[in-house]
């Protein structure tokens, strides 16, 4: 049985002493090469094919929000934020991968350990699972001398999951230079079952730019409390249904002024098509404005603003174009149900994760899989923990899924996958 050892549980406090909320976060500094650093010391029998930020040309790629773009612009952003690869075993030998996420939310707290129950900032999302992993692998090699020789185990612990970045700095350019396997594991907490499904989403900001007034003469400028409050409730009964939040609405804060410009956030999040959402948002904006200069125009006060809505109110997205993971693959469910994995209850809703950016990747299968819930944990918040016992069965479940893997790739139909053969860049930064 694979285990979560007393050492396994000092590597993760460590790992969760170092801050490594980033600056999407709004925090500075993330310790992120410090935290990679550590956990490739624990790595043992690994080495290093990949260690260092994304590339500036990645943030000009399609999708990538537009509050990733604005901060990336900054130099030592991407420079702070790494990306590291190992590997255990050929390059060109059947691959398993397996994607962590070392960076954290805001709100650093200490790590605690009772004996029973690990406490701290990433204890769940996503440090414990980070370590349990390597404890899983660590079983898997014991038992199976296969792995590592026949079969290769790529390990991304990757920046950029957190704080609205998708993936865009992090797990996207490292599926992008082709460091996946034919079987793809995102360490997620899914309570021990295996989830095919991720979703994305999209981000629209309903922008009213017109003039504002002094309160003795309301109706001399335009009111974008009024306008964008009136397409806030528009919006939410057309878009019911469809996981669309209405997020954030700002105009002013003072009682003796009419507020000419402001915004509103919505968030739309999707499982397949993200187009035909967006679209529907755009339409419903329109209709909103429309519905808004009928209603209010013969009120003195509000007559200009519904006049000119249509000219100063504009939509812009912030993200956009993310793809969503839906696919389902029989030789997938297979392996897991060889490996004794529970599969995502179908009627259950699935979240966002990184795990996005292997759609559409041709032979390559992929799920998410981890210990302990968001909810149930804490995670993202204060109080965030992680059963030991949970992090063992988790260690468990990879040991078994890699030594499944290394049993299927010896005789049925593996999917093909492509795996770079370059070494450690030389660009390395020192330690």
């Amino acid at each position: 049985m694979a285990e979560f050892t007393d050492a396994d549980a000092a590597l993760l406090l460590r790992l969760i002493n170092l801050p490594t909320a980033g600056p999407m976060e709004g925090v500075e500094p993330a310790l992120l090469w410090e935290a990679q650093y550590l956990y490739t010391d624990a790595a043992a029998g690994f080495s290093v094919v990949h260690h260092e930020p994304a590339a500036r040309s990645d943030m000009d790629l399609p999708g990538v929000p537009e509050s990733v773009r604005v901060a990336a612009q900054d130099p030592t952003f991407l420079a702070n934020q790494p990306n590291l690869v190992l590997r255990l075993g050929p390059a060109d030998a059947p691959t398993v991968m397996f994607n962590v996420h070392l960076d954290t939310v805001a709100g650093h707290e200490r790590g605690r350990y009772d004996g029973a129950v690990i406490h701290g900032r990433g204890a769940v999302d996503a440090k414990g699972p980070a370590v349990a992993l390597l404890a899983g692998l660590r079983d898997a090699v014991r038992r199976d001398p296969r792995v590592g020789t026949e079969v290769s185990v790529l390990v991304q612990a990757v920046s950029g999951e957190e704080g609205g970045a998708m993936g865009t700095f992090g797990t996207r350019p490292l599926v992008n230079a082709g460091y996946y396997g034919a079987l793809n594991v995102f360490c997620e907490p899914t309570g021990l079952r295996y989830l095919t499904r991720a979703t994305a989403s999209a981000t629209a900001r309903v922008r009213v730019a017109g003039m504002g007034s002094i309160d003795d003469r309301p109706g001399d400028g335009h009111n974008a409390t009024v306008l964008l409050g009136f397409l806030a409730q528009h919006l939410a009964g057309q878009l019911a249904g469809r996981q669309a939040c209405i997020a954030g609405l700002h105009t002013g804060t003072r009682h003796n002024r009419v507020y000419g410009g402001g915004d509103l956030l919505v968030n739309l999040a999707y499982a397949d098509d993200g187009e035909a959402l967006t679209n529907a948002l755009d339409r419903a904006v329109a209709e909103g404005i429309a519905r808004f200069g009928q209603a209010f125009a013969a009120v003195p006060e509000l007559a200009r603003t519904a006049a000119d809505a249509h000219r100063v109110t504009t939509v812009d997205w912030l993200k956009r174009g993310l793809p969503a993971l839906s696919a389902s693959d029989p030789w997938l469910d297979a392996l897991m149900a060889e490996a004794g994995v529970p599969a995502w209850p179908a009627h259950e809703p699935a979240f966002t994760c990184d795990a996005i950016w292997m759609s559409g990747v041709p032979g390559a299968a992929t799920a998410v899989l981890g210990p302990g819930d968001l909810a149930v944990n804490n995670a993202h918040a204060d109080g965030e923990f992680v059963a030991v016992a949970d992090l063992t069965a988790f260690a468990g479940q990879v040991s078994r899924v890699v030594r499944t893997f290394a049993e299927t790739s010896r005789h049925s139909g593996l999917p093909t996958a492509r795996v770079p053969m370059n070494p450690l860049p030389t660009g390395r930064l020192p330690r």
